[in-house]
C-alpha cells in the first residue's frame, strides 16, 4: 500500500472516527455523571474533590475528568468535549496497535491490526460514549504494547528501559483513569507469563525499583490530595469501591460467568470467525524467539476475560482492555490466510446484518411507555441503513478476498463495520428525547433565574445538571450518591413530606419529578404550575400565581 493511499486512509478515518461527536445529546446515566463531574470542577474551581450534582463522589479517580475539564476550558462545555476523551483514547488506541504490530509483526500485520481494531463493533462503540471504560483501556493496552516492545528480542538494548517506563507510566495513568485494576490485571497476567514460561530472569527486566518510584510520583499526589481534603476518601474507594463491588451483588450488575462469551464474539465484529482462528493458534510457541509476544497477548486476554467473568459486578464494557491485544493477534493471522480462507471466514460477517434486518419488523415490541414506538420507528431507518452497508461491506470483502485482492478486501470490510457502529450510534439519538434532559431544559430556560432553587423529587436524572448548568436538591432519592449525601446531609431532603413544607415556603422554585409523583402532589393540592412534561419526567414551578 502506497504512502499516500496510507494518507488519505487515515485521514478519512479520522473524518468519521470524530464526526458525531456533537450531533448525539448526551444520554443517561453514563454521559450525563461523566460530563457534570467536569463540568462541576471547572465552575468550582475545585479539581481535587470530584462532585456529582454538588454531593462528594468517589467511584473513580480523577483523571477522565481533569482531562474533560481541560477540554471545556480550552473550547467550551459541549457535546463533543464531554466525548472528546473517549473518542481521543480510543483513536489513539488504533494508532498505538499499528506502532506496536509494525515493530513486532512486521508492516502488513500492523496495518492489518489497526483496521481490525478501528472497525471492532464495541471499540467503536464505546469511544464514542462518554464512559471511563475507553480511557483505562487505552492506558492498559498502552502499557501491554510497551511491555512487549522491551521485552521483545529486536528490541536494541539502550531502548527496554524507555520501553519498561512507558509501560510503568501507562499503568499509573490507567490507575488514575479507574483504580487498582490498572496495577492488578497487569500484575496478574505478567505473573501468570512468568509462571507458565517459567522465565524468572523477565523479574530482572522489568525496572522494578524505577518504575515503582515513578507509579508512584504519576499517582500518590491526588491520592494524598484526595484523602487529606476528605478523610472518608481511602475507605470508600479502595474498600468499597474495588472489594465490595467486585466480590458483592450490591450494585446490581449480576450476569452469569458466560456473560461476555456473547458480549466479545458480537463486540469483535466483522472479525469474530478470525478471531477464533487466530485465539486458536495464539499458543503455539513462535521459533528462535526467547520471549513470546503471542503467549502473552494471549494470556493478558484469558486474564481479564477470567478476572471480570467470575466478578459479581458486569458491564458489557469491562473486557474492553483486551480488544487491542485481540486486534494484533488477528493481525498476526490475517498475513498468514490465504486468500480463498480469508473470504470464507470474513462473509459470515453479512450475518450481523441479516440479523439486524431480521429484527426491523418486530421494533415496535421494544417500545415502552418512557420510549414510545415513534421513537424506534425513527430509529429503524438508520439501522436497516447500518445493516445493508454490513452486508455489502461483507459481500465485497469476500469477492475481493476470492480474487486475490486481500488489501482491498480488508479495507472495505473495515469500514463497513467502522460505518455500522457509527450509523448505529448515530441512529440513537432518534431515542434522545426519552434517554436525555437536553429536550426538556430548552422547554424550561425561560423560567430559569439565577439563584433559583431546582429540587428533584424522588428521582435523579444525570443528564438534567450538565444542560441546566447548575445542580439541583436531590429529595428522598439517593442511589449513587448516597455515601457523598451521608458527608453532607445539608444538602439532601430525606421526605417528600419535608419537601412539600419547603416547597410551600418557597417564593419561586423549579422541580423535576417523575409523572405518577406529579399526579399524586397534584392530587393533594400541592400549589405548583405545569411547565414541561416528557415520558419520563415532569417539571413544575412555584411562584406566587402558582396554581394546579
Amino acid at each position: 500500500m502506497t504512502r499516500r493511499l496510507t494518507i488519505m486512509l487515515l485521514l478519512a478515518f479520522t473524518a468519521i472516527w470524530f464526526s458525531n461527536l456533537e450531533y448525539r445529546k448526551l444520554v443517561n446515566p453514563d454521559e450525563g455523571r461523566y460530563a457534570e463531574i467536569p463540568r462541576e470542577m471547572v465552575a468550582s474551581g475545585d479539581w481535587t474533590t470530584p462532585r456529582l450534582n454538588d454531593i462528594k463522589y468517589f467511584e473513580k479517580p480523577a483523571l477522565q475528568y481533569w482531562a474533560t475539564a481541560t477540554a471545556y476550558t480550552l473550547f467550551g462545555e459541549h457535546q463533543w468535549t464531554a466525548r472528546l476523551w473517549s473518542a481521543l483514547t480510543g483513536f489513539l488506541g488504533v494508532l498505538m496497535v499499528f506502532f506496536t504490530g509494525r515493530r513486532l509483526f512486521g508492516a502488513q500485520a500492523g496495518w492489518y491490526a489497526a483496521l481490525v481494531l478501528a472497525s471492532s463493533l464495541l471499540w467503536v462503540l464505546i469511544a464514542h460514549v462518554n464512559t471511563l471504560d475507553m480511557g483505562v483501556s487505552f492506558f492498559l493496552a498502552a502499557a501491554v504494547c510497551a511491555f512487549l516492545l522491551a521485552q521483545h528480542d529486536t528490541t536494541a538494548a539502550r531502548k527496554r528501559t524507555g520501553w519498561m517506563l512507558t509501560a510503568w507510566a501507562a499503568v499509573a495513568l490507567a490507575v488514575l483513569s479507574k483504580g487498582l485494576i490498572g496495577l492488578v490485571l497487569p500484575g496478574a497476567a505478567l505473573v501468570l507469563y512468568i509462571l507458565v514460561e517459567r522465565d524468572w530472569k523477565l523479574i530482572g527486566r522489568l525496572r522494578l525499583a524505577t518504575g515503582i518510584v515513578l507509579l508512584l510520583v504519576l499517582t500518590l499526589p491526588w491520592f494524598v490530595a484526595v484523602s487529606r481534603a476528605n478523610p472518608e476518601f481511602f475507605h470508600f474507594f479502595f474498600i468499597h469501591e474495588h472489594f465490595e463491588r467486585f466480590l458483592t451483588k450490591q450494585h446490581g450488575r449480576y450476569q452469569p460467568p458466560y456473560y461476555f462469551i456473547p458480549v466479545l464474539l458480537a463486540g469483535m465484529l466483522p472479525w469474530t470467525v478470525t478471531l477464533i482462528d487466530a485465539l486458536a493458534r495464539a499458543w503455539k510457541r513462535a521459533p528462535r524467539q526467547s520471549f513470546q509476544v503471542q503467549r502473552f497477548l494471549l494470556l493478558w486476554s484469558a486474564v481479564v476475560f477470567v478476572f471480570f467473568s467470575v466478578s459479581d459486578s458486569k458491564l458489557v464494557s469491562y473486557i474492553l482492555p483486551i480488544f487491542p491485544a485481540l486486534a494484533l493477534l488477528i493481525g498476526v493471522r490475517l498475513t498468514q490466510l490465504s486468500t480463498r480462507a480469508l473470504a470464507w471466514q470474513t462473509l459470515p460477517a453479512a450475518l450481523a446484518g441479516i440479523a439486524v434486518l431480521a429484527l426491523m419488523p418486530g421494533i415496535e415490541s421494544y417500545a415502552s411507555r418512557e420510549v414510545p414506538v415513534e421513537m424506534f420507528h425513527n430509529y429503524a431507518p438508520w439501522l436497516i441503513a447500518a445493516a445493508v452497508l454490513q452486508i455489502a461491506g461483507a459481500a465485497a470483502c469476500a469477492w475481493l478476498a476470492w480474487r486475490g485482492r486481500t488489501n482491498a478486501a480488508l479495507v472495505v470490510l473495515a469500514s463497513a463495520g467502522l460505518a455500522f457502529a457509527q450509523l448505529a450510534l448515530s441512529g440513537h439519538e432518534s431515542l434522545s428525547k426519552a434517554n436525555s434532559a437536553y429536550y426538556i431544559v430548552q422547554k424550561i430556560k425561560p423560567e430559569l433565574k439565577p439563584g433559583m432553587p431546582f429540587y428533584s423529587v424522588d428521582t435523579y436524572d444525570q443528564s438534567l445538571q450538565f444542560y441546566l448548568q447548575r445542580p439541583t436538591t436531590m429529595v428522598s432519592y439517593k442511589d449513587e450518591l448516597g455515601f457523598g449525601i451521608a458527608q453532607e446531609p445539608q444538602k439532601f431532603i430525606p421526605t417528600v413530606a419535608q419537601f412539600e413544607k419547603k416547597w410551600d415556603a418557597e417564593h419561586e422554585a423549579l422541580a423535576m419529578m417523575s409523572p405518577q409523583r406529579y399526579d399524586e402532589l397534584r392530587a393533594k393540592g400541592l400549589p405548583m404550575r405545569l411547565v414541561a412534561r416528557d415520558t419520563r419526567r415532569v417539571i413544575v414551578a412555584r411562584d406566587l400565581t402558582g396554581h394546579r
